[in-house]
Formats: structure tokens, sequence, C-alpha cells
């Protein structure tokens, strides 16, 4: 067993965080990096006693310096494919950079790293020349790099499965491009996994470069009928057509799923390239069952009915909170910041209250207006931001950095509080905060604020539009939110004069 710890980067993003708990059960120490503190302590596994929790961000050498003292392997799990990065590549190369020097100095042991399988061919997309590159500097490092290439990864929340899975249940008939017909060898994530800690307790995968793929080779075309079989849907009818370009087909992936298309054009770039392992030389020497494409198929659809998603590609990301969520400095903000509160006590407790309120959104919607939400998810889907369709990770449970519809979770804290930050499209900044509130015996109160700094006159224009809907929509909302709890309420719901809001 391995002294030092590991260091597991990305640890909030899709493999890492399901990489660090499979870690610990293991007995191995581990200490989990990611760009949020926040999001780290709120994942079931941060309690674990072999656990350590480290901030770093990649493009930030002292903070890279700092969680690598005094570790042994690392694990570069990170990617910086998204909606805020525009230019991802450069942030993945700087990032890279950062890494070998810096694993260098700290004299690490080894470093593993999981790219995607590189095709044969003369052109090949951003997406996977920026894959490929990483490894590339990574290699360079005095450090030995394992290089693990993987093909489409099959699990519950990746985001080319969840592009899959929202096209063919919502599309009985696909106009799509040609790469419908592009080979692909998806590979399961337990199967990723496995090959991940594998590589710790075998020495001779030190240094060396592997394909990582599953069983089957498949089209795209035959992957979305598979799904549809095992989904029960009827068989889908799927017209290629030449002239759908990468572009307009990450419009299309945007309108129709969750998946933002900053995120979907470089992933639908690389559907034309064959994604097929040149080589198996890993199954030798980390021996495991591989699951074929329906095997994996059924055991995320399996997953899903059980509400089972330990990490979905919406948790991604850095949680960077306005400064002026915390400080609560207006002048510090850079202009006025717009307050309304609303509020009822009912005759409860706090516990069941909270259990109400953070079952918000998803499939439960809003209590109340549910139609007035979608009319503003869909303006704000058709506006390029992310609009209601990603839902949630799961139906009761929240935790920091979860995506909830268009609103991101910066704070849960049960059974107290709930704050939710904007990320629709916006002329400013927001946030929608829940305050569950015991006032002794068996009274509790339910204060809903919502705060709003607004950028320039389309800002402030903005808000006075939308501020006659507040009444109706925040009052109805609480009156649901009391009515779904199930007890009486004592007063409310009612708009709280300014100056009367809580600290």
């Amino acid at each position: 067993m391995i002294k030092r710890p590991v260091l597991v980067t990305g640890a909030t993003g899709y493999v890492g965080g399901r990489l660090v708990p499979k870690l610990l059960e293991a007995g191995y120490r581990v200490r989990a990096a990611g760009r949020s503190l926040e999001k780290l302590a709120s994942r079931p596994w941060a309690g674990h006693p072999l656990l350590e929790l480290v901030r770093v961000d990649l493009l930030d050498r002292t903070s890279l310096d700092e969680a690598l003292a005094g570790c042994g392997p690392v694990f570069y799990l990170v990617h910086s494919m998204n909606p805020a990065n525009m230019d991802f590549a450069e942030a993945d190369r700087r990032s890279a950079r950062n890494m070998v020097a810096a694993a260098e100095q700290a004299r690490v042991g080894r470093m593993i790293y999981l790219g995607g399988v590189i095709p044969d061919e003369p052109e090949i997309s951003r997406h996977l020349q920026s894959r490929a590159e990483v490894g590339r500097i990574l290699k360079s490092s005095k450090v030995p790099l394992t290089w693990l290439r993987a093909a489409m990864i099959m699990g519950s929340g990746s985001a080319s499965f969840e592009i899959m899975r929202y096209l063919v249940n919502r599309m009985p008939l696909m106009i799509t491009p040609s790469w419908v017909r592009t080979l692909v060898q998806p590979i399961s994530i337990r199967n990723v996994l496995n090959y991940l800690a594998g590589c710790l307790e075998k020495e001779e995968t030190e240094g060396r470069t592997f394909d990582i793929c599953g069983p089957d080779v498949v089209t795209y075309e035959e992957l979305f009928q598979m799904y549809a079989q095992e989904a029960g849907l009827a068989r889908r009818l799927i017209l290629p057509v030449p002239i759908l370009s990468p572009k307009l087909s990450s419009y299309w992936i945007h309108l129709v799923t969750p998946v933002h298309s900053s995120i979907a054009r470089p992933l639908a770039e690389g559907l034309r390239n064959e994604a097929v392992c040149s080589e198996n030389s890993i199954r030798r020497i980390i021996p495991q069952e591989l699951l074929d494409c329906r095997g994996s198929i059924h055991r995320i659809l399996e997953k899903r009915k059980l509400r089972i998603v330990e990490t979905d590609w919406t948790d991604a990301g850095a949680l960077i909170p306005p400064e002026w969520v915390h400080s609560g400095d207006v002048h510090y903000a850079g202009g006025d910041l717009f307050e309304e509160q609303f509020s009822l006590v009912m005759r409860a407790a706090p516990e069941e209250v909270w259990d109400q309120v953070t079952r918000i959104g998803g499939k439960t919607g809003w209590y109340h207006g549910d139609w007035l939400w979608r009319v503003r998810g869909s303006m704000d889907k058709l506006a390029g931001g992310v609009g209601l369709r990603r839902g949630r990770r799961h139906p009761v449970h929240l935790q920091s950095g979860d995506a909830l519809d268009f609103w991101r979770v910066l704070e849960a804290v049960p059974p107290r509080k709930l704050n939710l930050l904007a990320e629709m499209k916006l002329p400013g900044e927001a946030t929608l905060e829940f305050r569950v509130e015991r006032l002794g015996g068996e009274f509790t109160r339910l204060r809903m604020i919502t705060k709003y700094l607004p950028r320039g006159l389309p800002g402030l224009l903005y808000w006075y539009a939308v501020k006659p809907l507040h009444f109706y929509v925040f009052k109805g909302l609480l009156r649901g939110l009391a009515q779904a709890v199930g007890r009486p309420v004592v007063s409310g719901p009612e708009r709280v004069p300014k100056g009367d809001t809580p600290d």
C-alpha cells in the first residue's frame, strides 16, 4: 500500500467524484483537490478519516505547489471545457504545464492521466487535439506518466451519455449529421474507475500509454437504437444528412438537451472521428469483467430508477459566488443591490419544512406558477442559457455546487438555509435564498429572499419589468410549499417591509 497520500485533481468532477470514494474504500490516504472547498466539503465522502480536502486551481501555481507537497501518485482528471471558458485548449495547456513544473519540484511518485482515444486520422477535432496535447505535455515531465485513453464513457450523468439519452428520449425522428455512422468503442464508467485505481497497484503501468475501451465496436446509430430498446421506446427513425455542421449540431443539442452548446460543440466535432482502441494490453495487466454497451445502458437505467447518480456532468466547474453575496457591501458590489423578501409562519417543525424546500425544482417543480418558470426557462434556452432542462442530480438531496434547473446551489445547510445563484441569462447577478427559522414551540418561519445586482441600464429595466411578477410568483411559491408540508399556516405569506431583512 502506498504510504504517501494520493492526490486526485478534479475531485468534484464526473470521474474524480467517483474515484475518490473508491480509493478511500480501498484504504488509500487521499488528498481531494478542487477549486471550491465548499463543493468538496458537501460530498458524502468528505468526512472520511483518510481524506484531506484542498483548494486548488491548476492555473494558480502557488495553490498547486501546496497541494502536491508530500504526495505520492497524482491523478490528473481536469478539463477546462465549460461554458465559462471558451478557449479551453489554452487553459488546458497552461494547467498541464503548471502540473509538470509543480510535480517535478514536489518529486511526486507518478502521474496518471485520463484522456481520450486518439484516432489515426489526419484531421481530428479541437477537443481531441487538446486532450492529446495535454498528454504530451504531461509525458514530457521527469515524473513517470501513465496515460489512459478512453472512448465514450458510459455512465449515468456523463455529458456524452446524457446527450444521447435526451436525444433518443425526445426525438422519435432524428435528422442527424453523417457522424451518426462513425465507429465508437464505449466503456463503462465502472471499468474506467477500475483501470484508474488498478494503475496504483501495477508498477508495469508506470510510464506507459494504454487505450481503454469496452468489448463492443458500434456506430452511434446502433447505440441510439440499443438505448431505445433498453428504455422501452419504439425504434427511432434516424436520417443522416451531410449538411449539418458541428456548429449547427451543437445548437440543436443545446435546444433539445440540457447540455450547453459550448460543451456540445467540441463533443459533436469529436464524433466525426472514430474512437476505437488501437491496442488492448491493459486488459492483461488489470483484468476485469468489461461491460458491453447493452449491459452498461441497462445498468445506467436501473441506477436512475433507484435515483442513484453519484456525480453528474453539471457538477463540474468552479463554484465562485459573487463577492457581494457574502460581503453584504453594496458599494463594494459596484451598484445598487435590490432585494425583496416574503415570509410565512406555520405550525410545523423546521425539519418538516426543510424536507419540502430541498425538493424544489426538477420534477417537483416550483410549487406554483410552473408555466411561468417554464416560459422563463424556454426564453433562457433560446438566448443561449442553460434553461430548466438540467433539472437536478437527486430528487431530494441537495449539496453545494449542484445544478438546480437554471440555478446553482451555493449553500445547503440543513435544516436552515438554501441559497441559489442564478445561472440563467441576466443583465446582472441574482440569488434566491430560503431560510427556515425555529420560532419556539411548534412554530417555524419560512423566509424567501431574492437579491439582484443589476448591470447597467438593461439590468435596471429588467428588475422593474419583473418586479410586479414577484408578488404573484413568490407568494404563490411559499403557499405551495406550505401545502406540500401539509401543516397549518399561522400567518402569511406576505411581503416583508424593507429594513426588516434578517442578518
